[in-house]
């Protein structure tokens, strides 16, 4: 039996700016039920990885294949609708919404009620309308107490900053999305936090099933979350495999340290 073919596939994938090439030639891939993590020091792409595959950026060339079919270049709505949510390295949110209506209003790509059926409040309108708040409901509940009863209610911007994250992951889950692209989900959290969300980001793959890729600087998540790990450098891929072949690799510690880590250390 074949294996099955991956869920995302970048095929020798560029991003171009005028001379400067931001990704040269990527080759990366997602399967199903899997979480990649894209690690690389500033500057390395990792982001504009995403643009690409979320639409932002159209593709100097190569191709994106999500479920088999090019999405290089569609613009980001589409792409939403074909299973694809993100989050960002700073927070998108509506602070002055409360926490439903962010996630709530992730799902109006999806509904068909026409404004006059909206204004008139009819039938198909509705039904949607309690579709949305039950679905809202649902995905606020898998956060358990951090995102529960009372703080629904709440303005986003009386919540912690770790449950801002939260919630913009939320609002990402209620495009009902098969892979879930995670831009530093732990950045500006304290230890207690990073195990949470490493623990969250392990439970949105075995509980719902949905395939991740992630960037992210600390070690600690990645070693805790990945099946397999990327390392970028300025655009390229410098290798790629588990957390420890990664981790240890000399073009990543140069990547990171330099070309001598043992006389930066000493200086």
């Amino acid at each position: 039996m074949s294996a099955a073919p991956p869920l995302l596939e970048l095929d020798a994938l560029g991003i171009h700016f005028g001379g400067l090439r931001a990704i040269d030639k990527l080759d990366l891939h997602v399967d199903e039920r899997e979480i990649v993590s894209v690690i690389g020091p500033n500057g390395a792409g990792k982001t504009t990885v995403f643009n690409a595959i979320t639409g932002i950026y159209r593709p100097s060339e190569g191709d994106i294949r999500f479920a088999g079919e090019s999405i290089a270049g569609k613009p980001p709505n589409k792409i939403t609708c074909k299973g694809i949510a993100r989050t960002f390295q700073s927070l998108r949110l509506f602070l002055n919404m409360t926490v439903k209506e962010n996630v709530m209003a992730a799902t109006y790509g999806a509904t068909r009620a026409t404004p006059v059926e909206s204004i008139l409040r009819l039938p198909r309108a509705r039904r949607e309308q309690r579709e949305v708040a039950a679905l809202t409901e649902e995905v606020l509940s898998f956060f358990g107490e951090r995102l529960a009863g009372y703080r629904w209610d709440q303005p986003a911007y009386v919540l912690s900053y770790a449950n801002r994250r939260r919630l913009e992951i939320a609002r990402a889950l209620a495009t009902r999305p098969r892979l879930l692209l995670l831009d530093e989900p732990a950045a500006g959290m304290n230890p207690k936090e990073t195990h949470e969300v490493t623990e969250l980001i392990g439970r949105l793959r075995n509980e719902l099933g949905v395939s991740i890729l992630v960037i992210e600087h600390d070690m600690h998540v990645v070693e805790g979350i990945s099946d397999r790990v990327v390392a970028l450098d300025h655009g390229v891929k410098i290798t790629e495999g588990s957390f420890d072949s990664v981790a240890t690799h000399p073009a990543v510690i140069e990547a990171y340290l330099g070309r001598d880590p043992e006389a930066l250390a000493e200086a």
